[in-house]
């Protein structure tokens, strides 16, 4: 390994409380995927991805622009059905079960398998109708009681309850960038996924806000399996368990966070997070 890896070490220290508790990356799979090649049309946009991500963890994609990273992040639950001309080959699982398999249930799946956006995408609606919405539209609610609890609980889980309490009946276009964003991810948590997919999610943000959506991060991983595309190789150390390096579309390495961002095994790894390249 070159003599840059110490410079590599202190660039992206590791938080100690993370490592500690860090699960192996051979742990068992909440999601297995098994040669995976997407294609746009022609163009092919993945080619042979084989990956396994444990459950309760957060595992960051990094990678230069381009790469196939959000491409990827969206075949987990097959946002990129809705795209003309897409076709993939290859295997997803959840739990087991083939996404791809004919009469999969792409609602139930995205129940399962929530999305949080780069950019926050509030409905033109009050802060409450915004996180009730897929609670109404799935009836997963038998009682206004119910709803409300639910509504109250998810705020709570996206840390934002005690700043919107006493004004749910108000528009969610009057919250902050950074609350409407943790509202877009209360939306999510509110009808119980297992999965949440989050592509860039801090990136459109101010560093308080940022952090505030890391801290989220690490405490929702507590409940659920968070996959997070981001740019941002300091962010990817901070608050991830798990790190895999995009390249082309292909994946080149995954690795625990803190030996990706010290002792990286592939040379094109080391090159692209010491920024020889990206």
């Amino acid at each position: 390994m070159s003599t840059e890896m110490p410079m590599i070490a202190s660039r992206f220290s590791v938080p100690e409380k993370q490592t500690e508790a860090a699960p192996s990356v051979k742990a068992t799979a909440k999601v297995t995927v098994r040669n995976l090649n997407f294609y746009y049309g022609r163009a092919q946009a993945l080619h042979d991805i084989t990956l396994d991500i444990p459950e309760r963890i957060v595992m960051a994609f990094i990678g230069p622009s381009g790469c196939g990273k959000s491409t990827f992040l969206r075949t987990l639950n097959r946002m990129n059905d809705v795209i003309p001309g897409t076709r993939v080959e290859g295997e997803v699982t959840i739990d087991g079960r083939d996404i791809y398999a004919f009469g999969t249930d792409i609602v139930d799946l995205r129940r399962r398998v929530g999305m949080v956006f780069q950019k926050s995408n509030p409905f033109p609606k009050t802060i409450f109708d915004n996180v009730a919405y897929g609670l109404r539209i799935n009836r997963l609610t038998s009682s206004k009681d119910e709803l409300e609890g639910r509504v109250e609980e998810a705020l709570r889980d996206a840390a934002l309850w005690s700043e919107v309490k006493d004004r749910l009946q108000s528009s969610a276009l009057s919250l902050s960038g950074g609350q409407q964003q943790r509202l877009c991810i209360a939306r999510a948590l509110a009808i119980r996924p297992e999965v949440i997919l989050m592509d860039e999610p801090a990136s459109a943000l101010d560093p308080i806000a940022t952090s505030k959506i890391e801290e989220l991060v690490v405490d929702l991983k507590k409940q659920y399996t968070i996959i997070i595309v981001t740019h941002n190789m300091q962010q990817a150390a901070r608050i991830s368990d798990t790190t895999a390096f995009f390249l082309l579309g292909k994946l080149i390495e995954v690795n625990s966070t803190e030996k990706m961002f010290t002792a990286p095994d592939e040379k094109t790894t080391e090159d692209y997070i010491t920024g020889r390249f990206g």
